[in-house]
């Protein structure tokens, strides 16, 4: 082999090298070859062993050093796009080493979608840069839109995403009381009141920048409308407003409702508390009870952040730091947990982990793992632009990190679908041996008995014309003859020196193949078998079925294997 060829070769084997961390794959390189010096395909039966003894050199240096000498002679094949993305997140102002306090804040209306992974990614990376706690809030004050098991799945979410990133689950509904103090307290002030006024007259009155009547009456007789509240007005009859500026330029900001009359069954309290704080008095006393100290969230709470700092203010607290990010309009999907929850009871969907669904009880059980939804997050970056993204975007970058973790350690099996049974007249008894994965040969390899008779995809068998030689994978080259088929040779030099025009996979036709099913993100399926090998997973190993794509085995029963599928 001249110099230059050798040059060629170890450049590209360092390259496919650096991309898989660091095992160069001798086909990937072998193809690169081929594919940009067609010329050489006549040359194969020498230059194979060459080519694999360059490949094995590469893989017996470190990455880095891969790296280091790929920068020195081709530069250019380093791909970035492949290398490892370190994300800098970007300071957050005014945090402390070890001080932070952050907090992700869901109302149990229903579970996470993928539209939460973007806020509490980014959230609890922020806290693991500064060594701090998350907190779960889970913001139930709405009696009327509460879905009771969304309390333990949206703890079950957050710590599955977060890595077990979540230091403490905190209601609102078990902290009431709380509320009640620091209402009263704010009453007593003479920042608060209890507002008896029609809501059309109140709003007139807001308008034309006048005081309703209720807001200067004398302290005595707040107090007495302050307990009436718990034991005699009814639903609608009273609000208790924070008092503000009645000139503020936002009407929106003028003496704003803080709690409210709700005789509404609570799944926790049931009918024993009736008054109920809206969000931003509970908001604003947790944040400070809690300690936060930072938040990440959507910039549509800009206005709340101003309401809040009425009670912080009022009380001689000190403010969160408050990050925003721009609105993620996800097209092509539907994220409403109140629809999606409707659709559910009507028995359209299976329930919240219907493979159809963005939730994250779906996707879990697909397969994807919760990094690459951390990496998209951080792939997003703070930033207050509003983004419009078709959910086949979203899923082809998400689907990118995923593949990237779980690739390594997806073993590698043949699944036929729609099998057909095909027979290659003179084609020898052997054992074919596949290696379990690729990049990995210390794992070894399977062994699938071969003779005459095999299963073929339907849709492979379906497009094969006389002439050509096709292939199955490291088992065998044959051709068709009419309705018929003759082993042709067994090497894959004989292949594509005869022009490499199909290669599949297979299995033998053998009474010991696994049964499979395999879900589909539409909620299809695809039926089939599968190797024997198959029968040792366990329920949530994640493999790739060759040529076809990553799942995970869902349920193993007495007569079919169920996976779910992932993503190509």
């Amino acid at each position: 082999m001249d110099k230059e060829l050798e040059s060629f070769i170890r450049k590209h084997a360092l390259a496919n090298g650096v991309r898989y961390n660091g095992q160069a794959n001798f086909g990937s390189v072998l193809g690169k070859l081929l594919s940009e010096k067609p010329d050489l395909k006549s040359e194969l039966k020498t230059l194979t062993g060459e080519i694999k003894k360059i490949v094995e050199a590469v893989n017996g240096i470190s990455v880095e050093e891969q790296r280091k000498e790929l920068e020195q002679i081709a530069p250019e094949l380093l791909d970035i796009k492949h290398e490892k993305q370190e994300h800098v997140l970007k300071e957050l102002p005014n945090a402390v080493q070890g001080k932070v306090v952050m907090r992700m804040a869901p109302a149990p209306s229903g579970v996470m979608h993928i539209g939460h992974t973007y806020v509490l990614g980014m959230t609890s990376e922020y806290v693991k840069k500064y060594g701090g706690k998350l907190i779960l809030r889970l913001e139930d004050t709405n009696p009327e839109n509460i879905y009771p098991a969304a309390y333990k799945q949206l703890e079950d979410d957050a710590r599955w995403l977060t890595n077990n990133n979540v230091h403490s689950v905190v209601i609102q509904s078990d902290r009431l009381h709380t509320y009640y103090d620091y209402a009263e307290k704010l009453v007593q002030m003479g920042k608060a009141y209890v507002c008896t006024c029609n809501p059309d007259l109140f709003r007139e009155l807001m308008q034309k920048k006048k005081p309703c009547p209720c807001r200067n009456l004398e302290l005595k007789e707040q107090q007495l409308r302050w307990d009436k509240m718990f034991n005699g007005y009814e639903p609608g009859e009273a609000v208790l407003r924070i008092k503000t500026d009645v000139n503020d330029p936002n009407p929106a900001m003028r003496d704003w409702p803080a709690m409210r009359i709700n005789h509404h069954v609570h799944p926790r309290t049931g009918t024993k508390e009736k008054v109920w704080p809206l969000m931003n008095l509970a908001v604003a006393v947790d944040d400070h009870e809690l300690g936060v100290t930072h938040t990440i969230r959507g910039k549509d709470h800009m206005d709340n952040e101003k309401r809040q700092k009425h009670v912080f203010d009022a009380l001689g607290w000190k403010m969160p730091v408050h990050s925003y990010v721009g609105r993620i309009n996800f097209e092509g999907i539907d994220l409403s947990k109140t629809a999606t929850k409707e659709a559910i009871a009507q028995g359209k969907y299976a329930g919240w982990d219907d493979i159809r669904l963005p939730f994250l009880m779906a996707l879990k059980r697909r397969g994807y793992q919760p990094l690459a939804f951390i990496q998209w997050a951080l792939d997003m970056g703070l930033g207050q632009n509003d983004k419009t993204m078709p959910v086949e975007e979203f899923f082809k970058h998400v689907d990118s990190h995923n593949r990237k973790i779980i690739e390594p350690a997806a073993n590698r099996y043949f699944f036929v679908a729609e099998p057909v049974q095909v027979r290659i007249a003179g084609a020898p008894k052997h054992f074919a041996e596949l290696p379990l994965h690729p990049d990995f040969s210390e794992r070894g390899k399977r062994r699938l008995e071969a003779h005459e008779d095999f299963y073929v995809q339907k849709s492979d068998i379906d497009v094969l014309t006389d002439g050509p030689v096709y292939r199955l994978m490291e088992c065998g080259n044959f051709v068709r003859q009419g309705s018929n088929f003759h082993y042709h040779s067994k090497d894959i030099e004989t292949f594509r020196e005869k022009g490499a025009a199909r290669i599949m996979h297979w299995l033998p036709a053998s009474n010991d193949l696994a049964k499979v099913e395999v879900v589909m993100p539409d909620a299809t399926t695809k039926t089939g078998y599968g190797e024997p090998a198959l029968k040792l997973l366990k329920e949530g190993d994640i493999i790739q079925f060759e040529r076809f794509g990553f799942v995970r085995l869902d349920k193993k029963q007495a007569n079919k294997m169920v996976f779910w599928f992932t993503h190509k």
